[in-house]
């Protein structure tokens, strides 16, 4: 999948200006203002009004939201009802459903449960069990570790490598966590300011990065110097 132009204008002013490719799965990373949470909505189609999209793409498959195309939020409450089963919220056939729950490991009885009564690392494998329910081609990723426990983030990065295995889906990870994107993605796209100021293999990168601003952001990712190995 070839990203080969996004643009993005406001009143005739670039806010995003980019192009890359997504091979298997890509990290898009950058501080809060760099254009990633832009480009995540201007694939979903979520642009605001005021703003104008220039979109050149080159695919095996047809962009499409909601078939070829999947989504999970960073908070899964936003993409659930509180107040409906979760059975309820699926639209696809029983035995669809269960296939899923056992791909990430969920007990069949949590489908008779509500939303509030499930953890966090609970909802957010309902919600990928949601969005996989189609078999997209492409799976967008929006910070979908930032509120959870160090352990549950460790293990939903984990079942999503094992899922993508499975699956066969491309992901692009968007997060300010490359620590989290490091275990998950093999390429790194890096923006600051709407442009794309590194990009390539993941190991690469954060061995030797080239920009002062993806070394600030690498290092500010990680604890100690153990993050190269």
């Amino acid at each position: 999948m070839n990203i080969k132009k996004l643009t993005i204008t406001l009143s005739g002013e670039i806010l995003v200006d980019i192009s890359f490719k997504l091979h298997s799965s890509l990290a898009l990373v950058g501080q809060s203002g760099s254009g990633k949470s832009l480009t995540l909505k201007a694939l979903l189609g979520m642009l605001p009004q005021e703003m104008q999209l220039e979109l050149e793409t080159e695919s095996d498959f047809k962009l499409e939201v909601g078939e070829s195309i999947a989504f999970i939020p960073q908070n899964p409450f936003t993409a659930l009802s509180p107040l409906t089963k979760i059975k309820k919220q699926f639209f696809i056939e029983t035995s669809r459903v269960t296939e899923l729950f056992e791909e990430v490991g969920l007990s069949l009885d949590l489908l008779e449960r509500f939303p509030p009564e499930l953890s966090g690392g609970q909802l957010q494998r309902v919600v990928i069990a949601m969005a996989l329910s189609k078999r997209p081609k492409l799976l967008l990723l929006d910070e979908p570790t930032t509120a959870l426990d160090p352990d549950t983030r460790i293990m939903i990065i984990e079942l999503l490598k094992k899922l993508q295995d499975k699956e066969q889906f491309r992901m692009l990870f968007v997060t300010h966590d490359i620590a989290s994107a490091k275990n998950l993605c093999e390429d790194i796209c890096v923006l600051k300011s709407g442009k794309v100021v590194e990009y390539g293999k993941m190991s690469q990168v954060i061995q030797a990065p080239k920009d002062q601003y993806t070394k600030t952001l690498i290092e500010a990712n990680f604890a100690n110097r153990d993050f190269r190995k």
